[in-house]
């Protein structure tokens, strides 16, 4: 587990993520605290993905985000308690340069899409382009089709989203932030996969220290040699 204090520790998965954990100060009952962003074009329902999860509640006129937001919630994995800090980003073009700091410190990110505007699809391979850019390499994607209760409008194929992302190695999922479909498992997906990153890395790191030369020392007890001193301890001198 990771040592509890104030501010920012990095912790010893970095070699993994290279990001920096935060850790929550007070709360001995939490192993991770890991932040995970909300990416996408504006619109798609990435507000309502976040209330619905981290409250249970659902906005018919939530405006668009401006900068970012973020809300919290705790889940159990493995009897162990995850925080995830989840950080909702503006998809405006304007607010661009100010989410894209964010991504720097993310495990996790939630690429979201509308399945009934094609555009916001279509928009996904520019998202995850710059996420690449400015994230860790070894961040956890998933990708999400957001709204699937509007099926009578659907833009988007569920064949065509999977494809999309198997190919480039993301999860996929599609979810209703308005009926609550699979908005749990979204985001246990996610936070379950990174934990299960972490905790391997961990133990790999511990038993490459068990089995470092420093850790495994056999004592060898190396008799002195006396053949050459045998019967003569002055051989050496004989002709002097």
């Amino acid at each position: 587990y990771l040592p509890y204090g104030y501010g920012v520790y990095k912790s010893s998965c970095e070699a993994l993520f290279d990001i920096k954990f935060i850790v929550l100060f007070k709360q001995p009952d939490v192993f991770f605290c890991f932040l995970v962003v909300l990416i996408g074009d504006s619109g798609v329902g990435k507000s309502n993905l976040l209330s619905r999860f981290t409250r249970n509640e659902f906005n018919l006129e939530s405006k668009s985000t401006i900068g970012v937001e973020f809300a919290t919630r705790s889940i159990q994995v493995d009897g162990k308690t995850i925080k995830a800090q989840i950080w909702d980003t503006a998809g405006q073009e304007r607010y661009r340069a100010i989410t894209s700091a964010y991504y720097r410190g993310a495990v996790g990110a939630l690429l979201v899409y509308d399945i009934a505007k094609h555009l916001t699809y279509e928009n996904v391979e520019r998202w995850l382009k710059e996420l690449r850019d400015h994230a860790d390499n070894n961040i956890v994607i998933m990708l999400v089709g957001n709204k699937s209760d509007l099926r009578h409008l659907r833009a988007v194929p569920t064949d065509e989203a999977r494809a999309f992302a198997e190919k480039n190695t993301l999860s996929f999922i599609e979810t209703s932030a308005l009926d609550s479909t699979n908005v749990e498992e979204a985001f246990k997906n996610i936070l379950t996969e990174i934990y299960r990153i972490v905790s391997q890395k961990q133990i790999a790191d511990r038993s490459m220290h068990d089995e470092s030369p420093g850790n495994n020392v056999v004592d060898i007890s190396v008799p002195p040699t006396t053949d050459g001193l045998k019967g003569n301890k002055f051989q050496c001198c004989q002709n002097l």
